[in-house]
Formats: C-alpha cells, sequence, structure tokens
C-alpha cells in the first residue's frame, strides 16, 4: 500500500500544479478582439473602435466593460461612469447579448491619437481568465495637410493635367500617323508622274511611227509618176 499511496499522492500534486498553471477545467475563461489600427482625419469629428468578445464557462450575466488609454501620458481609465451621453468626449455602446462593445471618440483632435484598450471582466469570478483585455487598438489622428478650397484646386488641376496629356497623345499620334503616310503619297506621286511621262512617250512614239508610215507609203507612187513622165515622147520632137 505504501508505493501505491505514495503514487497517488504524486499524481494529486502534478493536477495540482497544472490547475495552478492553466485553471480549473470548466472556468470562465474571456477572449477579447480589437482591430489593430485605425487612421482617420480629424475632421471626421468622431471615430468609433469595436470591440468584441466571447466566453467559455462563464455565468449567465452580463459582464462589465473597461475602457483604457495609453497615450503619452500615464495610462487613463476612460468612462468608469458609464459615458452613456454623446456630450462628452467618449461614448460607451454596450450589445452585451451579441457580445460586442464600442467606444467613440467625440470632437476629434491630434491629441486624440494613442492605444485605447478593451477589457471585458465578470467581477465575481476569481480566476484570472475571467478578467481579459484586448490587444489595444491604435488610433492616429491625422491633421488636415490642405485647406477644403486648396484640396478642390488640386483636383482641378489634376484634371487640367491629365487632359494636357491626352491631348499631347492625341497630337503625337496624328503626326506619326501623318508622317507614315508622306512616303506613301510621294511613291504615289512619283508613281504618277512615271506613268503620265511613259503615256507621253508612246503619243509622241506612236505620232513619229505614224509620219513614218505615211512618208513611205507616198514614196513609191512619186517614184512611179517619175518614170511615167520619163517614158513619154516629148511633144516638141518628132
Amino acid at each position: 500500500m505504501g508505493p501505491v499511496s505514495t503514487s497517488r499522492r504524486g499524481l494529486r500534486l502534478g493536477i495540482s500544479l497544472i490547475l495552478l498553471q492553466v485553471g480549473v477545467v470548466g472556468a470562465c475563461t474571456v477572449s477579447v478582439l480589437q482591430p489593430g489600427y485605425l487612421e482617420v482625419d480629424y475632421t471626421s469629428q468622431t471615430v468609433t473602435m469595436e470591440c468584441t468578445f466571447s466566453t467559455t464557462g462563464c455565468p449567465a450575466v452580463q459582464p462589465k466593460s473597461l475602457w483604457f488609454r495609453c497615450g503619452t501620458h500615464q495610462p487613463e481609465a476612460l468612462c468608469l461612469d458609464g459615458c452613456r451621453n454623446e456630450a462628452d468626449k467618449f461614448t460607451v455602446k454596450e450589445t452585451l447579448d451579441q457580445n460586442r462593445v464600442s467606444l467613440t471618440v467625440n470632437r476629434l483632435s491630434p491629441n486624440d491619437s494613442a492605444i485605447y484598450i478593451c477589457g471585458i471582466a465578470f467581477p465575481n469570478e476569481p480566476v484570472p481568465t475571467a478578467k481579459q483585455t484586448g490587444d489595444g487598438t491604435t488610433l492616429v489622428v491625422r491633421e488636415r495637410l490642405f485647406s477644403r478650397e486648396v484640396h478642390s484646386l488640386l483636383i482641378v488641376l489634376l484634371a487640367l493635367l491629365a487632359v494636357y496629356v491626352t491631348g499631347v497623345c492625341v497630337i503625337f499620334i496624328v503626326l506619326f500617323r501623318s508622317k507614315s503616310n508622306t512616303p506613301r503619297s510621294r511613291e504615289t506621286k512619283e508613281d504618277s508622274k512615271k506613268k503620265s511621262a511613259r503615256r507621253i512617250f508612246q503619243e509622241i512614239a506612236q505620232e513619229l511611227y505614224h509620219k513614218r508610215y505615211v512618208e513611205t507609203s507616198h514614196q513609191p507612187e512619186q517614184d512611179g509618176n517619175y518614170e511615167n513622165r520619163k517614158a513619154l515622147p516629148s511633144p516638141g520632137r518628132p
């Protein structure tokens, strides 16, 4: 019995150590999720950061939501009184039956840039896993670099630049096509000149041939008349 009791004691000790490290099986466990980064323009006036959570083995009661801000100064707790009024700097909205809470920052300014951490807790649960926070949302509030008038002017200038570039491209294409068509037109003109010169040469050759033919056709007739005249006797001689 001695070795058996010793082994049981060792097993119980091992289980106790495991329970101390990971918590009791079936204990309340909370998991919190937040977006890691959010960047806005301060002219947006407001920004809302969402926080979702899930629970395992927790009692059927609504948990408590907490928000913390870590900026250049020391971390501070936000909305301990609930922040239900939209006129406040911060507004908290809880939809706990859907496992969702949100924090809205009103009247934005660049000074609101910080890390906002969402926390979900079951106060009556003694285990640490019943009180958890998310990894935090880094909020960056940017200052507008240009006024609305300058922004509109930049848009107009970009539109004009686009029209100018389009016009230059069209002119370039037209000039390129005209240059490519110029050699063809020159070749056409040269061919027409050659054809007209050839036609004139043929007409001149035909004219010369016709004249030569006429001259050669009249030459035998003249020679025959001359021979006949020599053969006839002279009327003055007996």
